[in-house]
């Protein structure tokens, strides 16, 4: 761990309230309940160790995807979410996406990515080969899907920043998004 993230880890109490503005304290939910136009089930992403992951083992599950990086002021979201996966575990699936969209603040390898998270978090929860979250030519398949209202259905909203989070229910429906300042162990993603 390096001293800037010892710091954030240290101070970021401080710094979820502060850093909570508008724009990364979004909650946006299906109240509709729109079905997806394609499958979430058809994907397939690749694991940090990488294995090959079709999401069709997900079915009867709920799965919390979020955007990471090792190197952030949301990054101790770690321990909120490894603590979310230690409760909840056998109800929901975690799936983090190491991503370097926001200001250069993950890792450039995948085995430092998950060296990192495991040495200072602890995680135990699944996490994904880095890719690309934003929309653009290189965006991964899984938040193409999780991005786009032609796939998913009602959603267009693409992560603000590092921590964005989207909840898919136990039938493949995107039914949530919260922004990076809403804690993984909120009421609002409890509830959820």
């Amino acid at each position: 761990m390096t001293a800037r993230q010892f710091i954030i880890k240290k101070i970021y109490p401080f710094l979820q309230k502060r850093l909570k503005t508008e724009t990364t304290s979004v909650i946006l939910n299906n109240d509709k309940n729109v079905q997806p136009i394609v499958s979430f089930y058809q994907l397939k992403a690749t694991s940090i160790k990488g294995e090959e992951i079709n999401f069709v083992t997900f079915k009867n599950k709920k799965v919390l995807l979020v955007n990471t990086a090792s190197d952030c002021g949301f990054t101790p979201q770690f321990t909120e979410l490894q603590k979310l996966h230690e409760l909840y575990g056998q109800q929901v699936i975690i799936l983090g996406f190491p991503a370097n969209d926001f200001k250069e603040q993950e890792k450039s390898a995948d085995a430092e990515i998950a060296t990192f998270c495991q040495a200072n978090y602890g995680v135990t929860f699944t996490m994904m080969k880095k890719s690309v979250v934003v929309k653009n030519n290189n965006q991964n398949a899984v938040y193409n899907w999780l991005t786009n209202s032609s796939l998913n259905g009602w959603n267009g909203q693409q992560p603000v920043w590092n921590f964005s989070k989207y909840l898919v229910n136990e039938q493949g429906v995107l039914t949530n998004y919260f922004g990076p300042s809403i804690n993984p162990m909120s009421e609002e993603i409890i509830k959820a």
